[in-house]
């Protein structure tokens, strides 16, 4: 449909179709009214604004999807077909790891086919738009939602935002009916509540606010993402649903965002409590004026537009943008020509989670499982006996919280994935307890017994997946101390102990670390629906683990947030001596992160060397060549995460003391050296001034180039920019 046409049907609804268009409503009030006849009264819904409501969430499945879009175009007017909408984090049947473990792949081709994969199921289950990707930048685990952000690197972060989008939309929107649209969230910075918790505060200077959070949002709708959800929390103190200055001013004018701006579920109506409305009136009006063009869940649109509208006291304009920018999505989907777009029974049941699509799971799954500590027990050995003990050795509770269509029943278990490795009699399994709750005196005498006669023990800890994600926010972010208490009677044994842990967000595991009876931890996440596959085949060798975490694991709680690119201090820690004590540092641990951004070990072992760069004077019209030598020292085949940083040593602000400004995933086989090349530019050394502005600074600059972005690991050399 042309643009002159949308128009055309624009002049055609009346003022409360229009209003209509701006609500969303869920599946429940389309599929099975009876569940919802509360709802329907407490909020005031007519069937008539059911039938013509202007999206829904949450309704899937070809055949559901199809009969919902036919009854309802029998009943719409001008024959404005419904947009289906649905959470598909990280797959829609075919579970992918969360977010928060993809990042750790450090891998955008990865990223990008996953996606790809949770279109394609989405698409032929009926779905048009997925609340996907995540990208808010991530620095405190107490926060639940971490599990959905790919971690704390703004540069990281918006590589892998727009490969998700790539993946989700494809090319053309219109004519791959095998793609869905993505709707970036949240805007904006809805990671960096005050203490973690939920829906809370959000307190920061704009300048930090364009540094850190805003580049994922901005690389996302550069990619051609085509909305934007907002999020709960606050920007310099008003709530972004009704943040004129971010959505209509920064969102709009400044990034020419001309896309559909959703509300979260009942954000609209939240501005009440918030305290910057008095009423939902109110409500209704500041959020129109921000700019937000659908309101999902909550109905302070349609019950009160219509008399703002009447009083003068909103533009009748601003409701007939919202009404194109939603129509205008409903034609970029081709939903005019075909409202049923990719919809199809028969190809939902071949493809939706199919052995093919199964296969990408498990191996983004080995790409995403991150090796934190091994003395060398790992590899095992299929002949070993090996006692499987845990919460999590049997579970199928590995898809995570925001698996919403996933089936945990079809997901693989940890000790199903061992089986295929080790023979029967080999593989002793025992619970010992639950995720939260102690086991009895049996299943621990269980326990022990079989720990007992094993040769290596396999201890398989983490969360339960309600213990992560959305409203889940931990003031405490150890193991349950259930899980703790069995690891100690375990460690008496004096046996040696292989950790994993299913988990969604990074977790003080000190005391697992720094016990000499751990020989080896490794952080599965939840793996989703391959998770026990892709887990075993790393414990058994047949995968060389390669992930790294984008997400640093604190020494404990007390140190969060911990982030490897803090701003420098005037009384730094750094070149100090260890008993000064008027420095910047903690009396009882260290200032780092126990387990930093960009660690992770592998079977193998690398060497880096050789730094060189191109020049040692950059001017604005050249480029920096930076190479390094990396080898692998070992003797089988293995991946590495090469990672460039930089430092700006003296800025008009205060810089941090290290900024990821690239990476390369490498594989070399035993003994094999390559020589890694990086190209730097005038634009890789800006960052946000006082003024705002986006610019460089002349001076002195650092070059580091390791294996993470811990100090010991990284090779140093400088460079002066001279503008």
């Amino acid at each position: 449909m042309r643009a002159v046409e949308l128009q055309d049907l624009l002049a055609k609804m009346t003022r409360q179709e229009k209003i209509n268009q701006l609500l969303q409503l869920a599946a429940g009030f389309y599929i099975d009214l009876d569940a919802v006849t509360g709802p329907i009264e407490e909020m005031g819904l007519t069937e008539e604004m059911i039938d013509n409501a202007g999206t829904v969430l949450g309704i899937s499945g070809a055949a559901d999807v199809i009969q919902t879009q036919k009854k309802y175009l029998a009943k719409n007017r001008l024959g404005i077909p419904l947009i289906f909408m649905a959470d598909v984090i990280h797959g829609y049947k075919t579970i992918f790891p969360i977010p928060l473990a993809l990042g750790s792949s450090w891998n955008t081709a990865l990223a990008e086919e996953t996606a790809r994969i949770s279109a394609l199921e989405s698409a032929v289950s009926g779905l048009h738009v997925t609340f996907s990707p995540m990208v808010d930048l991530v620095r405190d685990p107490r926060w639940g939602r971490v599990m959905e952000s790919t971690g704390e690197d703004a540069f990281l972060n918006a590589e892998l935002a727009k490969a998700f989008v790539r993946g989700y939309q494809g090319t053309d929107l219109t004519l791959d009916v095998e793609r869905v649209a993505a709707c970036v969230k949240h805007f904006a910075a809805y990671g960096a509540p005050v203490a973690g918790r939920e829906y809370n505060t959000v307190n920061m200077s704009e300048r930090q606010l364009r540094e850190a959070y805003l580049p994922g949002y901005q690389a996302a709708l550069n990619e051609g993402a085509k909305l934007v959800m907002t999020a709960f929390n606050t920007v310099d103190g008003v709530p972004a649903t009704a943040n004129q200055w971010l959505m209509r001013d920064l969102l709009r004018k400044e990034w020419n965002f001309d896309g559909v701006l959703i509300s979260d579920w009942g954000a609209v109506k939240e501005l009440v409590p918030h305290g910057v409305a008095s009423d939902e009136k109110e409500a209704a009006i500041l959020a129109l004026k921000a700019g937000v063009d659908i309101e999902m869940m909550t109905m302070c649109y349609l019950n009160h537009l219509e008399d703002a509208l009447e009083a003068g006291e909103i533009a009748e304009n601003l409701v007939d943008e919202a009404v194109l920018r939603i129509l205008n999505l409903k034609n970029d989907l081709g939903l005019f020509e075909n409202p049923y777009r990719g919809a199809d029974v028969q190809r939902e049941q071949e493809l939706v989670l199919s052995d093919a699509h199964r296969e990408s799971a498990r191996k983004a799954a080995e790409e995403s499982i991150v090796l934190l500590k091994n003395s060398g027990i790992l590899p095992l050995a299929s002949q070993q006996k090996i006692a499987l003990i845990g919460p999590g050795a049997e579970s199928k509770d590995i898809l995570g919280a925001w698996s919403w269509q996933g089936e945990s029943e079809k997901a693989i278990s940890l000790a199903e994935g061992l089986r295929k490795y080790v023979p029967v009699e080999q593989l002793m399994i025992a619970k010992g307890c639950e995720v939260l709750t102690a086991g009895s005196q049996t299943e621990v005498a269980e326990a022990l017994e079989i720990a007992e006669a094993a040769d290596v023990i396999i201890l398989a800890l983490g969360e339960n997946s309600d213990m992560s994600g959305e409203a889940a926010s931990r003031s405490d972010i150890h193991l349950p101390q259930v899980q703790l208490d069995l690891f100690k009677q375990l460690k008496k044994l004096g046996k040696p102990i292989v950790v994993t842990l299913f988990n969604g967000r990074p977790l003080d595991i000190s005391e697992l670390s720094q016990s000499t009876e751990v020989a080896a931890i490794v952080e599965a996440w939840f793996p989703g629906t391959e998770g026990g596959n892709a887990l075993a085949n790393i414990l058994m060798g047949a995968i060389n683990p390669s992930a790294k975490l984008s997400m640093s694991f604190p020494y404990n709680v007390g140190q969060v947030p911990v982030y490897y690119n803090p701003d420098n201090t005037g009384r730094p820690e750094v070149g100090r001596s260890a008993d000064e004590k008027y420095v910047s540092k903690y009396l009882d641990i260290p200032n780092e992160a126990l387990y930093p951004f960009g660690f992770g070990l592998s079977y193998t072992s690398f060497s880096y060397s050789d730094l060189q760069i191109s020049t040692t004077k950059l001017t604005p019209s050249e480029t920096l060549k930076i190479h390094v030598t990396v080898k692998n020292t070992g003797n089988i085949i293995g991946k590495e995460i090469v990672q460039l940083y930089i430092r700006d040593v003296v800025g008009e602000v205060v810089r941090p003391v290290k900024e990821l400004k690239g990476y390369q995933k490498i594989e070399l086989a035993a003994n094999e050296e390559q020589v890694i090349t990086f190209t730097l530019s005038e634009n890789e050394l800006c960052y946000v001034h006082q003024d705002l502005s986006f610019k460089s600074d002349t001076g002195e600059f650092h070059v580091m180039v390791g294996p993470s972005s811990h100090d010991d690991g990284l090779l140093k050399t400088s460079f002066t920019f001279i503008n």
